[in-house]
């Protein structure tokens, strides 16, 4: 039966890949939508995306195992890293190309790795939803050719990139969000040596060395779904770190060849923060330069000592995460806006007029 359904999901996936350029050259199927007034998304704009509701199966505390063993993962890989505590655990794309969702659990935290292979979005949220612990899966629907993640606890639908629960009884609520860095498998297991990558024994029988849409992330004529509105400014398959702050958005560009720590100091709708990363590594972060004590920090980069990557203008280095190395606030934890990694033909129809910066 799970080959039956690989194979459906595989056909559906070549179908959508090869049958179609442009958006306007295909005619998506629209979701069978009979609550139009129950979404805070125009309801005509949710697609249906082929393989039905769960037909693309999430995973549920996957085994993991050692870097010595993730044999099927190329120094070059993305993956999407979380730490807690002294747990540290690698999200690999080339699995979550095929499943969309993992649910996990690392010491007291429930965490959904979301992923969305259309938009190449990933982010991490809270599975402690308004007190209640669930899981999240696919739902087959998608708005702006993005994942709609459902809950299962009240089988609500929420829009992974605009960060809101936009159909159900948790209509309106947002997600809690839990910090994923994406970066490259060398550079994720260089630095966290001691980590743990999900295997590819999941249970279901996929074909997880083989990206499953061709050509899709690096064709800029090639979407799926309708986006509304369309921005051209960068090219579309374009991975960018985006930083939201209220209705207001600035995404910032991985340099071809930049192989340094890059940090830009920013005000975005009055709110200060500051965005570190290095392009080669295909790593970026975003926190706050407000402190809750009210002092704003200003920071410069460190080099070549990930995961220390910022200094601030009081002697405190800090890592990857926002944890507070050496320095007169050691221990302490930076906060974090909205931010995350997509591609551009996402970023900029959720975030129309997000303004652009080269990191």
């Amino acid at each position: 039966m799970q080959k039956i359904l690989s194979a459906f999901i595989i056909l559906t996936i070549l179908i959508f890949t090869f049958g179609c350029d442009k958006v306007s050259n295909r005619t998506p199927t629209a979701a069978s939508i009979t609550d139009t007034e129950g979404w805070l998304i125009p309801s005509n704009q949710v697609f249906d995306g082929g393989p039905g509701k769960d037909g693309i199966p999430a995973l549920t505390e996957p085994s993991v195992i050692d870097p010595s063993q993730a044999v099927y993962l190329s120094d070059f890989d993305l993956v999407l890293g979380i730490k807690v505590g002294s747990e540290i655990r690698a999200y690999p794309h080339s699995i979550l190309d095929w499943h969309e969702i993992i649910n996990d659990k690392i010491g007291n935290t429930h965490v959904a790795v979301t992923y969305c292979p259309l938009t190449g979005s990933g982010i991490g949220w809270d599975r402690m939803v308004n007190g209640n612990l669930t899981t999240f899966g696919v739902s087959g629907l998608l708005y702006n050719t993005n994942l709609i993640p459902y809950d299962r606890k009240s089988n609500s639908n929420w829009s992974q990139m605009k960060l809101l629960c936009v159909n159900g009884t948790l209509k309106g609520d947002e997600p809690k969000l839990i910090q994923l860095i994406e970066t490259t498998w060398k550079t994720w297991k260089s630095i966290y040596p001691q980590t743990k990558v999900v295997s590819t024994n999941t249970g279901f029988n996929r074909s997880y060395g083989l990206y499953p849409y061709g050509d899709y992330k690096t064709n800029n004529n090639r979407i799926l779904f309708p986006v509304e509105p369309e921005d051209s400014r960068l090219p579309w398959k374009e991975r960018v770190l985006g930083v939201r702050i209220a209705n207001a958005s600035k995404v910032y560009r991985y340099t071809k060849y930049a192989d340094t720590v890059e940090v830009f100091n920013e005000t975005l709708n009055g709110a200060d923060y500051v965005v570190a990363g290095c392009g080669t590594k295909n790593l970026g972060v975003a926190f706050f330069r407000r402190l809750p004590d009210g002092t704003k920090l200003t920071f410069s980069p460190i080099q070549n000592a990930l995961p220390a990557i910022l200094i601030d203008n009081e002697g405190t280095t800090w890592d990857i995460f926002g944890y507070g190395l050496s320095g007169p606030r050691t221990g302490q934890r930076l906060s974090l806006p909205d931010s995350y990694v997509a591609y551009w033909v996402a970023w900029g129809a959720f975030h129309p007029n997000a303004e652009i910066q080269s990191l």
